[in-house]
């Protein structure tokens, strides 16, 4: 195929593809959606009470910190949270950037998803613009052993020509400890099995602060309830609370709000 046709096939479809959006004002949102083209403001941006995410008090103030860091124009890290599913960890990313603004201080809340990697380097331009700053929240993340995703992010937390502004910093979740998915088949086949295990870690160490969220044993998960209970003024069971959750397979954040959820619509309420 010629490079003159290759060339106009590219022309066709680059007038196919709808026009990039204006960006939203960066200075007027409280968070925004990035889509690969477009920066759109996010006009349901509600977070949590940071007072309602209990059970994880250790990485409540880790995250705060950093996040007080960057707001306030200081270093602060890229930030991995990863554990088990359902203790809050897209909660609390979003809860400490709503109690941050509400104090008055510059950051805002930039959500997307590991499917729009490759369009990060121009979300990033956009973002190097403004004054303000910015945590990049990418929420559920996980690689498998042979996707080209982990180099490319590995890239732009560290060194890389793609590397992210100055006032962005990434805060990733993931229900896995590395990101990347780690197979003992395939380092029992590498002919130097240490190289394929540190090349499965590479990513997870470009993070700065990794923050563990484990399932909470019966007192923490009885102190979630509470907290639900008392913020909206609920009656509440603690033997119904535990069967609740044995119903569900187990305790856990999500499983305390559920049931606050199940004991609003009890009552005929909303939340």
């Amino acid at each position: 195929m010629s490079e003159d046709l290759l060339r106009r096939i590219a022309d066709a479809l680059e007038r196919l593809a709808p026009p990039r959006g204006e960006p939203a004002d960066l200075s007027a949102h409280p968070a925004y959606h990035w889509d690969g083209r477009t920066l759109a403001a996010v006009t349901t941006f509600a977070p949590l009470p940071a007072s309602l995410i209990v059970g994880v008090h250790r990485q409540k103030e880790a995250i705060t910190e950093n996040s007080r860091r960057l707001a306030q124009g200081h270093a602060a890290h890229d930030v991995l949270l990863w554990g088990a599913r359902g203790m809050g960890k897209s909660a609390l990313v979003k809860s400490v950037t709503g109690a941050l603004q509400a104090q008055g201080l510059p950051l805002a809340l930039v959500e997307t998803t590991a499917d729009q990697l490759a369009s990060l380097p121009h979300l990033f331009a956009l973002l190097g613009k403004s004054e303000r700053r910015f945590v990049l929240f990418i929420d559920d993340m996980a690689f498998e052993g042979d996707d080209a995703g982990p180099r490319r992010l590995r890239s732009m937390l560290e060194g890389g020509s793609e590397a992210r502004p100055a006032n962005v910093r990434l805060y990733v979740t993931s229900n896995r400890r590395n990101i990347v998915e780690r197979r003992q088949d395939d380092e029992d086949a590498a002919v130097n099995a240490r190289d394929v295990a540190d090349d499965r870690l590479a990513l997870a160490d470009r993070f700065g602060l990794k923050l563990g969220f484990q399932y909470p044993d019966q007192p923490a998960f009885l102190e979630m309830v509470a907290a639900y209970a008392a913020h909206f003024g609920l009656d509440w069971d603690e033997a119904d609370a535990l069967a609740f959750a044995h119903q569900r397979g187990g305790r856990s954040g999500r499983v305390a709000w559920h049931y606050a959820v199940e004991l609003a619509g009890r009552e005929g309420r909303s939340l």
